[in-house]
């Protein structure tokens, strides 16, 4: 049962994450990001779709499930550029902006689906099959008590995350760029005043947000049920950002909130098998992940510091 809780946890944290550190980057930058849904979810209809498409192209089955991670990253990136011309070239109301981008990518990506599935493969489905992402287990390590469960059937994208997850702490605070990122977040004035373009480094900003949300929202795709279809819509955009904010906009702690979620939400899950509950009551513990954002966000609300300038719009003019 622990090995399980591990397991899961680890299949449902490591996507999250990814997702939400692409929320810490657009809101650093000062960018108020309540896209994230809808970028995961245009992220994981375009690796779907390539999928469909070109999977049976490839002689090694493995090559274009990884290489769909790159689509949906592209195709997050790609969608993430709609919410960044809104917020930052036209500089709309960023809360109503990022609410507009889910509703039009949940509309959007189902429209075509199923226009997709019955013009090309001829059937009515809002569906794309795209197979099991590859697990794997370390030897030797899998064997020790307790701490084996995470070295035990893994999906291989869980270690692209953690790879990423270096990379983009690296990248946020021992860069220059990640300077200025964190800058434009805190005091755009000062960074425009050193001649940088704190519109530029904010278009940036999201763009990465659209790529790792992609990225994560095709993990779920992978994890959950082998397929593209609306329930990648299934409220981890939103359940990223609680993360981000109870980690304070930084990426450890975000990781440690991730964790937090991930494994109540395996445990429901075990806790509902073992207790051979009826589907609604299994249901009802399927919502510990939620209960648990709410109770940390009262409990922790006070230690909360958003990024100075985030969701304001800047304008040089004013400076």
């Amino acid at each position: 049962m622990l090995n399980n809780i591990i397991i899961d946890g680890l299949s449902f944290a490591l996507p999250l994450l990814i997702i939400a550190i692409g929320g810490i980057y657009s809101e650093r930058s000062g960018i108020t990001n309540l896209a994230l849904e809808g970028l995961l979810g245009f992220g994981a209809f375009c690796g779907g779709l390539f999928m469909a498409f070109l999977s049976s192209s490839f002689t090694a089955a493995q090559v274009p499930v990884y290489l769909s991670l790159i689509v949906a990253a592209l195709g997050g990136a790609l969608y993430a550029s709609l919410f960044a011309v809104l917020c930052v070239v036209f500089k709309a109301n960023q809360v109503i902006s990022g609410v507009v981008i889910n509703i039009l990518s949940v509309a959007l990506t189902g429209f075509l689906t199923r226009q997709i599935n019955q013009n090309f493969f001829n059937q009515p489905s809002d569906k794309f099959q795209i197979g099991v992402f590859p697990r794997v287990s370390v030897p030797f390590l899998k064997d020790i008590p307790v701490l084996g469960g995470f070295f035990s059937n893994f999906y291989v994208f869980e270690v692209i995350i953690l790879l990423l997850l270096a990379i983009t702490w690296y990248l946020l605070y021992k860069t220059r760029f990640g300077m200025h990122l964190r800058a434009c977040g805190d005091n755009p004035q000062s960074v425009d005043a050193a001649g940088i373009e704190v519109n530029q480094v904010r278009f940036k900003a999201v763009l990465i947000s659209g790529a790792l949300s992609g990225i994560g929202g095709m993990c779920f795709a992978y994890s959950i049920s082998a397929n593209f279809s609306p329930t990648v819509y299934m409220g981890a955009g939103f359940l990223a950002i609680a993360a981000l904010i109870f980690g304070n906009w930084r990426i450890m702690p975000t990781f440690v909130a991730c964790l937090i979620f991930g494994f109540a939400r395996s445990a429901g899950n075990e806790i509902g098998k073992a207790m051979k509950l009826s589907s609604s009551f299994f249901d009802l513990t399927m919502t510990l992940p939620y209960v648990l954002t709410l109770l940390l966000l009262i409990f922790f609300s006070d230690t909360n510091k958003a990024p100075r300038a985030l969701g304001e719009i800047y304008d040089k003019g004013k400076r």
